[in-house]
């Protein structure tokens, strides 16, 4: 199958031209001048032709932070594999990094073959893992080894939610000097829980139980003081680190010094923590309820810290967007918190609007085109060890291609999206720029928001991932 993508606009990281893209055989083979392609035509003409002009072309988005299926306070996160695979897609992302959980007590080997399971025969798109580490004893220190040579090489770990998935200092340190020897990469979710849950208890023994607590008792210095943590852990260790789901101002600025000081500390946002605030968490007069569709962690910051963050992107201080996507419908679900906001389990839906909402960024001239295919695609790719097979646009690359009309307008909603999910965060919000043909491995899966593959569940493959290389 010889697909031919014409006189589109192609963006990369670094730079933008005009450009036929030429696909065949699952990859890119061609990127061509537009004066070009009659010669290239001359022996016969492609199997499918799009017209791109006017629009832009540029590599498929990787969401290097997802919960499909993933089983959280007392429920299950309302996407699986098959449709948050399939909402990514329609989104203009063509690759998800997932997270495997090692039980506590239990192996790493045990937690990845579970989420093997849960993904393969459903995954529309590429996906890979990184793996949740509850412990690091001498048993799951070796088997580190193991699982880097699987592909598998960037290992989470917590600093809250005390009896699940929080680690102390001592085991932080120890994966850390592991991973340097493996050349895996840790991931921090750095936010000191145990001081966290005494304030939670003490507000519900007030009464307050309104979503807008969850923010309350999570304070900007509990992920401050976590960020500096990990980050001195890693200089110890001389080993990189990276921050998952930055939210705030302070905890952005030990990240900066690390990085001014030549440390080799990385950070991601995400789009709620640049588009929603604390207000958003308060509901609405005579609801407060409705607060609960944006209980995340860690929690939504007031409006100020935007700007911040934006600047992070723009300034390089901040390296990716990711999405720490993990819905939970508010019927049924989210209602598990509803006299207590500490049991609202904690998430929102974003797999499908990251690249609508950062196109917003775009357009207002907050970041350029090129940094925005760097955050949302090459900058993951390169981080977590996909670079060059994913993440550029590039000949011998996976044609992950996504061909993007910067005019088109769409009304994000729980109606006109595809996560599995009862409410969106963005309920109404009009958005400029689309995308109006995704490929996946070089076949198109939606054009024009309608899934056009033959195949949805089981088409995606597990990307055996490289080790840090930056």
């Amino acid at each position: 199958m010889r697909t031919l993508i014409k006189d589109g606009t192609v963006v990369t990281a670094s730079d933008t031209f005009a450009s036929d893209v030429w696909i065949e055989g699952g990859k890119i083979v061609a990127l061509t001048d537009p004066s070009q392609r009659a010669a290239l035509t001359g022996s016969g003409q492609p199997d499918r032709t799009v017209d791109a002009k006017g629009k832009y072309v540029f590599p498929g988005g990787i969401d290097c932070h997802t919960h499909m299926d993933l089983p959280f306070g007392g429920t299950t996160a309302s996407d699986d594999f098959d449709t948050g695979t399939v909402a990514a897609a329609h989104g203009g992302t063509t690759t998800i990094v997932d997270f495997a959980i090692q039980s506590k007590g239990s192996s790493m080997r045990a937690g990845l073959d579970a989420w093997h399971a849960k993904a393969e025969g459903k995954a529309a798109i590429d996906y890979g893992f990184h793996m949740i580490m509850t412990e690091a004893n001498p048993g799951t220190l070796e088997e580190m080894g193991g699982l880097v040579r699987e592909g598998i090489t960037s290992f989470k770990m917590f600093m809250a939610y005390p009896g699940v998935f929080l680690v102390d200092d001592q085991q932080i340190f120890r994966a850390m000097l592991r991973a340097g020897e493996l050349g895996a990469l840790i991931t921090m979710h750095a936010e000191i829980g145990l001081p966290i849950d005494v304030l939670v208890q003490r507000a519900l023994s007030e009464g307050h139980t309104a979503p807008v607590y969850h923010a309350l008792t999570r304070p900007e210095v509990a992920e401050a003081t976590g960020t500096e943590r990990a980050i001195a852990l890693a200089e110890m260790a001389k080993v990189p680190v990276y921050m998952v789901h930055l939210s705030a101002q302070r905890a952005l600025e030990r990240v900066m010094e690390a990085r001014d000081r030549g440390l080799p500390a990385y950070a991601e946002t995400c789009p709620q923590y640049l588009f929603c605030s604390e207000d958003d968490l308060r509901g609405e007069p005579g609801n407060p309820w409705k607060g609960a569709g944006y209980v995340c962690t860690p929690p939504l910051r007031p409006a100020h810290h935007h700007a911040h963050l934006w600047r992070g992107l723009r300034n390089y201080d901040l390296q990716v967007v990711a999405t720490d996507h993990c819905p939970f419908c508010m019927k049924d679900q989210k209602e598990l918190g509803r006299n207590d906001f500490s049991k609202i389990p904690n998430g929102m839906p974003g797999v499908e609007t990251r690249l609508y909402l950062l196109w917003e960024g775009v357009r207002d001239g907050r970041i350029s085109m090129n940094r925005f295919v760097e955050i949302t695609s090459t900058a993951p790719a390169k981080i977590f060890g996909m670079y060059g097979k994913k993440g550029t646009m590039a000949v011998g690359a996976d044609a992950d291609v996504v061909v993007w009309d910067p005019n088109q307008e769409k009304v994000l909603g729980k109606d006109t999206l595809h996560m599995r999910v009862d409410y969106s965060p963005f309920e109404g919000r009009k958005v400029i720029g689309a995308p109006s043909a995704v490929f996946s491995r070089g076949e198109l899966v939606v054009e024009h928001d309608q899934w056009v593959a033959k195949q949805k569940q089981g088409r995606g493959q597990f990307v055996r991932r490289g080790t840090f290389g930056l």
